[in-house]
């Protein structure tokens, strides 16, 4: 039945790297992009483990690897803004998820607080403070004060699940009598 939980490796088991990876794919998250203008250059990447923190106040969480090319830009940021991307934006995602090349080339990109870079139409969007970054393993989770936001209430958000990106299947007709 599937991948084997644990594996033998010496005298200790451990986690098979690849099952384990197949099996937080079956968590289904939404896909967003996040951006940063530390020191006057932009930098963006496609991310999958956003999350909101707190209501009050308003905190959310996110988290980068600290293999990643943009690692610098984000860990100097004061500010980064986190864009949650509509159904259709799937080509904005895989170009966000590319290394070596301009992510923003053909863009278009607005400028927020200090010249944070924005993208428009997702479908929501919140600007934030840096508040913290912690050390979690192979990652960094940076922890970010939402200072605004927006919401575009029509847009379905793009999914992501075992391994690929989705779309919601349309919802069923709602009724109150069932």
């Amino acid at each position: 039945m599937g991948y084997p939980a644990l594996k033998e490796e010496g005298s200790a088991a451990c986690l098979d790297p690849r099952a384990f990876r197949d099996a937080l794919g079956r968590f289904t998250t939404g896909v967003t992009v996040v951006t940063t203008g530390a020191r006057g250059h932009r930098s963006g990447v496609t991310v999958n483990s956003f999350s909101s923190l707190s209501l009050d106040p308003p905190l959310i969480l996110w988290s980068l690897a600290r293999s990643s090319s943009s690692h610098a830009a984000f860990v100097d940021a004061t500010h980064f803004a986190v864009h949650v991307l509509a159904e259709d934006q799937e080509p904005l995602a895989r170009q966000f998820a590319r290394s070596g090349i301009d992510r923003f080339a053909g863009i278009a990109v607005e400028e927020g607080p200090g010249g944070l870079p924005v993208l428009p139409d997702a479908a929501a969007r919140f600007e934030c403070r840096t508040l913290c970054r912690h050390w979690g393993g192979d990652h960094v989770i940076f922890v970010g004060q939402v200072e605004a936001f927006s919401l575009a209430a029509d847009r379905r958000p793009l999914i992501f699940h075992a391994g690929a990106m989705c779309r919601l299947a349309a919802p069923a007709a709602y009724s109150a009598n069932q």
